[in-house]
Protein backbone atom coordinates (compact mmCIF):
# COMPACT_ATOMS: atom_id res chain seq x y z
CA UNK A 1 0.00 0.00 0.00
CA UNK A 2 1.37 3.45 -0.88
CA UNK A 3 1.77 6.17 1.72
CA UNK A 4 -0.82 8.27 -0.13
CA UNK A 5 -3.35 5.44 0.02
CA UNK A 6 -2.69 4.90 3.71
CA UNK A 7 -3.28 8.58 4.40
CA UNK A 8 -6.54 8.55 2.44
CA UNK A 9 -7.74 5.43 4.26
CA UNK A 10 -6.79 6.91 7.64
CA UNK A 11 -8.68 10.09 6.82
CA UNK A 12 -11.76 8.14 5.69
CA UNK A 13 -11.68 9.43 2.10
CA UNK A 14 -11.48 5.95 0.55
CA UNK A 15 -11.84 2.36 1.66
CA UNK A 16 -9.08 -0.14 0.88
CA UNK A 17 -9.73 -2.79 -1.77
CA UNK A 18 -8.49 -6.35 -1.50
CA UNK A 19 -6.68 -5.39 1.67
CA UNK A 20 -6.88 -6.66 5.23
CA UNK A 21 -8.67 -4.05 7.30
CA UNK A 22 -7.54 -4.08 10.92
CA UNK A 23 -10.25 -3.66 13.56
CA UNK A 24 -9.05 -2.33 16.88
CA UNK A 25 -11.18 -3.01 19.91
CA UNK A 26 -10.88 -0.60 22.84
CA UNK A 27 -12.26 -0.94 26.37
CA UNK A 28 -15.69 0.47 27.10
CA UNK A 29 -14.54 2.67 29.97
CA UNK A 30 -13.39 6.08 28.67
CA UNK A 31 -10.18 6.32 30.71
CA UNK A 32 -9.08 2.83 29.64
CA UNK A 33 -10.02 3.60 26.03
CA UNK A 34 -7.96 6.80 26.04
CA UNK A 35 -4.94 5.01 27.45
CA UNK A 36 -5.26 2.20 24.90
CA UNK A 37 -5.29 4.74 22.07
CA UNK A 38 -2.25 6.55 23.51
CA UNK A 39 -0.18 3.39 23.89
CA UNK A 40 -1.23 1.19 20.97
CA UNK A 41 -3.47 2.86 18.40
CA UNK A 42 -1.32 5.93 17.80
CA UNK A 43 1.70 3.71 17.09
CA UNK A 44 -0.31 1.68 14.57
CA UNK A 45 -1.58 4.78 12.77
CA UNK A 46 1.97 6.17 12.72
CA UNK A 47 3.20 3.01 11.04
CA UNK A 48 0.44 3.18 8.43
CA UNK A 49 1.36 6.78 7.65
CA UNK A 50 5.05 6.04 7.49
CA UNK A 51 6.06 8.33 10.32
CA UNK A 52 7.58 7.68 13.72
CA UNK A 53 5.17 7.49 16.66
CA UNK A 54 4.65 10.71 18.58
CA UNK A 55 6.95 10.86 21.58
CA UNK A 56 5.99 13.03 24.52
CA UNK A 57 8.81 14.76 26.40
CA UNK A 58 9.81 12.90 29.54
CA UNK A 59 10.70 14.40 32.90
CA UNK A 60 11.79 12.89 36.19
CA UNK A 61 9.54 13.92 39.07
CA UNK A 62 9.17 13.07 42.75
CA UNK A 63 5.98 11.34 43.86
CA UNK A 64 3.94 13.12 46.52
CA UNK A 65 2.25 9.96 47.77
CA UNK A 66 2.56 6.19 47.62
CA UNK A 67 1.37 4.27 44.56
CA UNK A 68 0.45 0.58 44.75
CA UNK A 69 1.00 -1.24 41.47
CA UNK A 70 0.61 -4.82 40.17
CA UNK A 71 4.04 -6.36 39.75
CA UNK A 72 3.36 -8.25 36.50
CA UNK A 73 2.46 -5.38 34.18
CA UNK A 74 3.51 -1.88 33.23
CA UNK A 75 1.30 0.50 35.19
CA UNK A 76 0.36 3.94 33.86
CA UNK A 77 -0.79 6.56 36.37
CA UNK A 78 -2.07 10.03 35.48
CA UNK A 79 -0.50 12.74 37.59
CA UNK A 80 -0.76 16.47 38.27
CA UNK A 81 2.66 18.10 38.02
CA UNK A 82 4.02 21.16 39.80
CA UNK A 83 7.39 22.79 40.35
CA UNK A 84 8.53 23.68 43.86
CA UNK A 85 11.91 25.41 43.79
CA UNK A 86 14.13 23.16 41.71
CA UNK A 87 11.99 20.05 42.33
CA UNK A 88 9.41 18.69 39.92
CA UNK A 89 6.58 16.96 41.79
CA UNK A 90 4.02 14.44 40.56
CA UNK A 91 0.76 14.01 42.48
CA UNK A 92 -1.15 10.85 41.49
CA UNK A 93 -4.75 11.57 40.50
CA UNK A 94 -7.74 9.44 41.45
CA UNK A 95 -7.54 6.16 39.58
CA UNK A 96 -10.21 4.07 37.94
CA UNK A 97 -11.45 3.28 34.46
CA UNK A 98 -14.46 5.54 34.89
CA UNK A 99 -12.76 8.54 36.53
CA UNK A 100 -13.17 10.86 33.53
CA UNK A 101 -11.93 13.94 35.40
CA UNK A 102 -8.43 12.43 35.43
CA UNK A 103 -8.30 12.89 31.64
CA UNK A 104 -8.57 16.67 31.89
CA UNK A 105 -6.70 17.15 35.16
CA UNK A 106 -3.60 15.18 34.17
CA UNK A 107 -0.38 17.04 33.39
CA UNK A 108 1.43 13.83 32.58
CA UNK A 109 1.46 10.05 32.59
CA UNK A 110 3.77 8.28 35.03
CA UNK A 111 5.09 4.84 34.15
CA UNK A 112 5.72 2.23 36.81
CA UNK A 113 7.49 -0.63 35.01
CA UNK A 114 6.55 -4.27 35.40
CA UNK A 115 8.29 -6.01 38.25
CA UNK A 116 7.83 -3.05 40.59
CA UNK A 117 5.06 -3.35 43.17
CA UNK A 118 4.46 0.36 43.46
CA UNK A 119 6.54 3.30 44.65
CA UNK A 120 6.75 5.15 47.94
CA UNK A 121 6.18 8.88 48.41
CA UNK A 122 9.43 10.71 47.69
CA UNK A 123 10.65 8.24 45.06
CA UNK A 124 11.44 9.39 41.55
CA UNK A 125 9.29 8.41 38.58
CA UNK A 126 9.45 9.01 34.82
CA UNK A 127 6.55 11.15 33.57
CA UNK A 128 5.47 11.56 29.97
CA UNK A 129 4.52 15.22 29.97
CA UNK A 130 1.31 16.63 28.50
CA UNK A 131 2.43 20.15 29.49
CA UNK A 132 5.50 22.12 28.52
CA UNK A 133 8.13 23.29 30.99
CA UNK A 134 6.89 26.86 30.47
CA UNK A 135 3.36 25.86 31.48
CA UNK A 136 4.64 24.08 34.59
CA UNK A 137 6.65 27.17 35.60
CA UNK A 138 3.36 29.13 35.64
CA UNK A 139 1.43 26.48 37.56
CA UNK A 140 0.06 26.99 41.07
CA UNK A 141 0.16 23.55 42.68
CA UNK A 142 -2.69 22.87 45.11
CA UNK A 143 -3.00 19.66 47.13
CA UNK A 144 -5.74 19.10 49.67
CA UNK A 145 -9.51 19.10 50.00
CA UNK A 146 -11.75 19.05 46.95
CA UNK A 147 -14.02 21.98 46.21
CA UNK A 148 -15.77 22.86 42.98
CA UNK A 149 -14.79 26.51 43.23
CA UNK A 150 -11.22 25.41 42.50
CA UNK A 151 -12.35 24.44 39.00
CA UNK A 152 -13.75 27.94 38.52
CA UNK A 153 -10.60 29.43 39.97
CA UNK A 154 -8.54 27.50 37.40
CA UNK A 155 -10.63 28.96 34.57
CA UNK A 156 -10.20 32.53 35.81
CA UNK A 157 -6.49 32.11 36.50
CA UNK A 158 -5.98 31.08 32.87
CA UNK A 159 -6.89 34.64 31.93
CA UNK A 160 -4.04 35.85 34.17
CA UNK A 161 -1.37 33.65 32.58
CA UNK A 162 -1.47 31.11 35.40
CA UNK A 163 -2.47 27.48 35.68
CA UNK A 164 -3.98 25.77 38.72
CA UNK A 165 -3.18 22.09 39.08
CA UNK A 166 -4.87 20.32 41.97
CA UNK A 167 -4.84 16.87 43.51
CA UNK A 168 -7.49 15.73 45.98
CA UNK A 169 -6.06 14.02 49.06
CA UNK A 170 -8.28 15.48 51.78
CA UNK A 171 -7.67 18.41 54.13
CA UNK A 172 -5.23 16.62 56.43
CA UNK A 173 -3.31 15.25 53.47
CA UNK A 174 -3.03 18.78 52.10
CA UNK A 175 -1.50 20.12 55.31
CA UNK A 176 0.99 17.24 55.35
CA UNK A 177 1.90 18.03 51.73
CA UNK A 178 2.58 21.67 52.69
CA UNK A 179 4.79 20.54 55.56
CA UNK A 180 6.80 18.42 53.13
CA UNK A 181 7.14 21.31 50.69
CA UNK A 182 5.05 19.57 48.04
CA UNK A 183 2.52 22.29 47.18
CA UNK A 184 2.05 26.05 46.98
CA UNK A 185 -1.23 25.88 48.86
CA UNK A 186 -3.86 23.52 50.24
CA UNK A 187 -7.64 23.69 50.49
CA UNK A 188 -8.82 22.80 53.99
CA UNK A 189 -12.03 22.75 56.05
CA UNK A 190 -11.09 20.87 59.21
CA UNK A 191 -13.48 21.42 62.10
CA UNK A 192 -12.03 21.56 65.60
CA UNK A 193 -14.66 19.79 67.78
CA UNK A 194 -13.42 21.54 70.92
CA UNK A 195 -14.39 25.07 69.89
CA UNK A 196 -16.05 24.92 66.45
CA UNK A 197 -13.19 26.75 64.70
CA UNK A 198 -11.73 25.70 61.37
CA UNK A 199 -8.20 24.69 60.39
CA UNK A 200 -6.04 26.68 62.84
CA UNK A 201 -5.51 23.93 65.44
CA UNK A 202 -4.74 21.41 62.68
CA UNK A 203 -2.23 23.78 61.08
CA UNK A 204 -0.46 24.02 64.44
CA UNK A 205 -0.49 20.23 64.71
CA UNK A 206 0.58 19.27 61.19
CA UNK A 207 2.72 22.32 60.32
CA UNK A 208 4.51 23.25 63.55
CA UNK A 209 6.92 26.18 63.30
CA UNK A 210 5.79 27.04 59.76
CA UNK A 211 4.61 30.56 58.99
CA UNK A 212 1.43 30.52 56.93
CA UNK A 213 -1.24 32.74 55.48
CA UNK A 214 -4.80 31.42 55.74
CA UNK A 215 -7.34 33.04 53.42
CA UNK A 216 -11.06 32.22 53.42
CA UNK A 217 -12.27 31.13 50.01
CA UNK A 218 -15.97 30.39 50.59
CA UNK A 219 -18.60 29.48 53.10
CA UNK A 220 -20.57 26.46 51.96
CA UNK A 221 -23.45 24.16 52.82
CA UNK A 222 -22.79 20.54 53.69
CA UNK A 223 -25.62 18.04 53.73
CA UNK A 224 -26.96 14.75 52.45
CA UNK A 225 -26.90 14.18 48.70
CA UNK A 226 -29.74 11.86 47.69
CA UNK A 227 -31.34 10.52 44.54
CA UNK A 228 -33.77 12.73 42.65
CA UNK A 229 -37.09 12.79 44.47
CA UNK A 230 -35.46 11.33 47.62
CA UNK A 231 -37.20 7.94 47.16
CA UNK A 232 -36.14 6.67 50.61
CA UNK A 233 -37.38 9.76 52.43
CA UNK A 234 -34.04 10.59 54.05
CA UNK A 235 -34.14 13.67 56.29
CA UNK A 236 -31.21 13.52 58.71
CA UNK A 237 -28.26 11.49 59.98
CA UNK A 238 -30.51 9.34 62.19
CA UNK A 239 -32.16 7.98 59.04
CA UNK A 240 -28.87 6.36 58.04
CA UNK A 241 -29.00 3.83 60.87
CA UNK A 242 -29.12 0.22 59.75
CA UNK A 243 -31.40 -1.63 62.15
CA UNK A 244 -32.74 -4.60 60.28
CA UNK A 245 -35.39 -2.70 58.35
CA UNK A 246 -36.76 -4.06 55.09
CA UNK A 247 -34.39 -3.96 52.04
CA UNK A 248 -36.58 -1.25 50.52
CA UNK A 249 -35.86 0.98 53.50
CA UNK A 250 -32.22 -0.04 54.06
CA UNK A 251 -30.02 2.94 53.14
CA UNK A 252 -26.64 2.51 51.43
CA UNK A 253 -24.30 5.33 52.43
CA UNK A 254 -21.09 6.45 50.69
CA UNK A 255 -18.43 8.24 52.75
CA UNK A 256 -15.40 10.43 52.13
CA UNK A 257 -11.90 9.09 52.78
CA UNK A 258 -10.12 9.30 56.13
CA UNK A 259 -8.54 12.71 56.61
CA UNK A 260 -11.14 14.52 54.52
CA UNK A 261 -12.73 17.53 56.20
CA UNK A 262 -16.17 16.18 55.31
CA UNK A 263 -15.35 12.91 57.09
CA UNK A 264 -14.22 14.88 60.17
CA UNK A 265 -17.46 16.88 60.06
CA UNK A 266 -19.54 13.70 59.80
CA UNK A 267 -17.74 11.99 62.67
CA UNK A 268 -18.17 15.08 64.85
CA UNK A 269 -21.94 15.15 64.36
CA UNK A 270 -22.31 11.38 64.69
CA UNK A 271 -20.53 11.61 68.03
CA UNK A 272 -22.81 14.46 69.17
CA UNK A 273 -25.82 12.28 68.40
CA UNK A 274 -24.37 9.12 69.93
CA UNK A 275 -24.48 7.28 66.59
CA UNK A 276 -22.04 4.40 66.16
CA UNK A 277 -20.47 4.60 62.65
CA UNK A 278 -20.62 0.79 62.45
CA UNK A 279 -24.41 1.06 62.39
CA UNK A 280 -24.29 2.91 59.05
CA UNK A 281 -24.28 0.67 55.98
CA UNK A 282 -21.48 1.94 53.74
CA UNK A 283 -19.61 4.03 56.30
CA UNK A 284 -16.38 2.43 55.04
CA UNK A 285 -17.28 2.87 51.35
CA UNK A 286 -15.03 5.80 50.40
CA UNK A 287 -14.75 8.39 47.63
CA UNK A 288 -12.07 11.08 47.28
CA UNK A 289 -14.20 13.99 46.03
CA UNK A 290 -17.67 15.44 46.43
CA UNK A 291 -18.33 14.65 42.78
CA UNK A 292 -17.22 11.07 43.45
CA UNK A 293 -19.88 10.82 46.16
CA UNK A 294 -22.51 12.34 43.86
CA UNK A 295 -21.52 10.00 41.03
CA UNK A 296 -21.89 6.95 43.30
CA UNK A 297 -25.43 8.07 44.12
CA UNK A 298 -26.35 8.93 40.53
CA UNK A 299 -25.09 5.54 39.34
CA UNK A 300 -27.08 3.63 41.97
CA UNK A 301 -24.10 2.39 44.00
CA UNK A 302 -25.37 4.34 46.99
CA UNK A 303 -28.52 6.04 48.22
CA UNK A 304 -26.88 9.04 49.87
CA UNK A 305 -23.67 10.61 51.10
CA UNK A 306 -22.50 13.72 52.89
CA UNK A 307 -21.27 16.40 50.50
CA UNK A 308 -21.67 19.92 49.18
CA UNK A 309 -24.76 21.28 47.46
CA UNK A 310 -22.90 22.16 44.25
CA UNK A 311 -22.01 18.50 43.66
CA UNK A 312 -25.69 17.53 43.93
CA UNK A 313 -26.60 20.35 41.56
CA UNK A 314 -23.99 19.24 39.02
CA UNK A 315 -25.50 15.75 38.73
CA UNK A 316 -29.13 16.82 39.13
CA UNK A 317 -29.55 15.15 42.50
CA UNK A 318 -31.45 16.37 45.55
CA UNK A 319 -29.75 17.97 48.53
CA UNK A 320 -30.73 18.11 52.21
CA UNK A 321 -28.76 20.95 53.88
CA UNK A 322 -27.51 20.15 57.38
CA UNK A 323 -24.42 22.22 58.23
CA UNK A 324 -22.49 25.34 57.23
CA UNK A 325 -18.71 25.48 57.14
CA UNK A 326 -15.80 27.60 55.93
CA UNK A 327 -13.35 26.44 53.26
CA UNK A 328 -9.90 28.08 53.47
CA UNK A 329 -6.74 28.26 51.40
CA UNK A 330 -3.64 27.56 53.51
CA UNK A 331 -0.50 29.07 51.99
CA UNK A 332 3.05 28.86 53.39
CA UNK A 333 4.47 32.37 53.81
CA UNK A 334 7.28 31.80 51.31
CA UNK A 335 4.72 31.18 48.56
CA UNK A 336 2.18 33.73 49.79
CA UNK A 337 4.64 36.50 48.91
CA UNK A 338 5.57 35.12 45.48
CA UNK A 339 4.69 36.69 42.15
CA UNK A 340 3.25 33.33 41.07
CA UNK A 341 0.30 33.68 43.45
CA UNK A 342 -0.38 37.41 43.05
CA UNK A 343 -3.20 36.87 40.46
CA UNK A 344 -4.92 34.60 42.97
CA UNK A 345 -5.42 37.44 45.45
CA UNK A 346 -6.72 39.70 42.69
CA UNK A 347 -9.39 37.16 41.80
CA UNK A 348 -10.63 36.91 45.38
CA UNK A 349 -11.85 40.50 45.07
CA UNK A 350 -12.88 40.27 41.42
CA UNK A 351 -16.68 40.75 40.93
CA UNK A 352 -16.67 38.39 37.95
CA UNK A 353 -15.16 35.52 39.91
CA UNK A 354 -17.35 36.17 42.94
CA UNK A 355 -20.42 36.25 40.70
CA UNK A 356 -19.49 32.94 39.07
CA UNK A 357 -19.08 31.25 42.45
CA UNK A 358 -22.41 32.69 43.61
CA UNK A 359 -24.13 30.87 40.77
CA UNK A 360 -23.14 27.56 42.32
CA UNK A 361 -25.64 26.15 44.79
CA UNK A 362 -24.84 26.40 48.49
CA UNK A 363 -21.98 28.92 48.46
CA UNK A 364 -21.50 32.12 50.47
CA UNK A 365 -18.90 34.52 49.01
CA UNK A 366 -19.18 37.12 51.79
CA UNK A 367 -16.11 35.60 53.50
CA UNK A 368 -14.04 35.36 50.29
CA UNK A 369 -10.60 36.93 50.67
CA UNK A 370 -10.82 37.42 54.43
CA UNK A 371 -7.45 36.88 56.15
CA UNK A 372 -8.02 34.26 58.86
CA UNK A 373 -4.38 33.96 59.94
CA UNK A 374 -1.09 35.55 58.93
CA UNK A 375 2.08 34.87 60.87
Amino acid sequence: MSLESAEEIASGKIAPRNEIIPIIGVPGYPVSAALTIDIFVEAIIAKWLGRPPMELPTETAMLTRKIVSPAGDDDFVRVAVGKMGDKLLAAPLSRGAGVITSLVQADGLALIPSGVQGLEAGELVKVRMYRTRTEIEKTIFCIGSHDMTLDLLAQFLAGHNRRLASANVGSQGGLVALRRGEAHMAGSHLLDPSDGSYNISYIRQYMPNMNVKVVALVGRDQGLIVKKGNPKGIKNLEDLLSNGQSPKREIQFVNRQRGAGTRVLLDYHLNLRGINPDSILGYNLEEYTHLGVATAIASGRADCGLGIAAAAQALELDFIPLFQERYDLVIPKQHARSELLSPLYELLTDPGFRGAVSQLMGYDVSVMGRIILED
